[in-house]
């Protein structure tokens, strides 16, 4: 549980610290770090039952929505919220791991981890289409309703 718990934190945290790089307005700040931390949560929830790639894919889905609500709930752009809340998503170690196995000739490797990283960031698109296909009224009730 305590690692649960620090994991969804430092989540959190970094998405603040993505947010500060890209010069989000420190007002966002908070909400940014909940979007981050509550993807992580997401996933850290769901990939052990159902594996990694669902587990991206809802948790990717999760940042989403609450981008999209955040976004009408605090009048400005979901990117705010959806580029830092990402972060913690993002498969970079597959990246590093790909590149690193190509360096040292180990095409084999770097070919299987190289797919496993692709599936990943398909996953995430995905979860991004089909949660930019949701309507937009829905956030505004939804929203309207948070605010009484």
């Amino acid at each position: 549980m305590f690692r649960l718990i620090a994991e969804t934190v430092a989540a959190g945290v970094g998405t603040v610290a993505f947010a500060l790089i890209f010069h989000v307005p420190t007002r966002y700040f908070a909400r940014c770090g909940f979007t981050g931390a509550a993807g992580w949560l997401v996933y850290l929830l769901f990939r052990p039952g159902l594996g990694s790639l669902p587990a991206i894919f809802l948790a990717t889905f999760a940042v989403l929505c609450i981008s999209r609500f955040s976004a009408v709930q605090l009048r400005c752009p979901a990117t705010i919220f959806l580029i830092s809340g990402i972060f913690p998503l993002v498969p970079g170690l597959g990246i590093y791991q790909t590149a690193y196995a190509f360096v040292n000739n180990a095409t084999q490797e770097a070919g299987s981890i190289g797919f496993a990283t692709l599936k990943t960031a398909i996953a995430m698109v995905l979860a991004i289409l089909l949660g930019l296909e949701l309507p937009g009224s829905w956030f505004s009730r939804l929203a309207g309703r948070w605010s009484r």
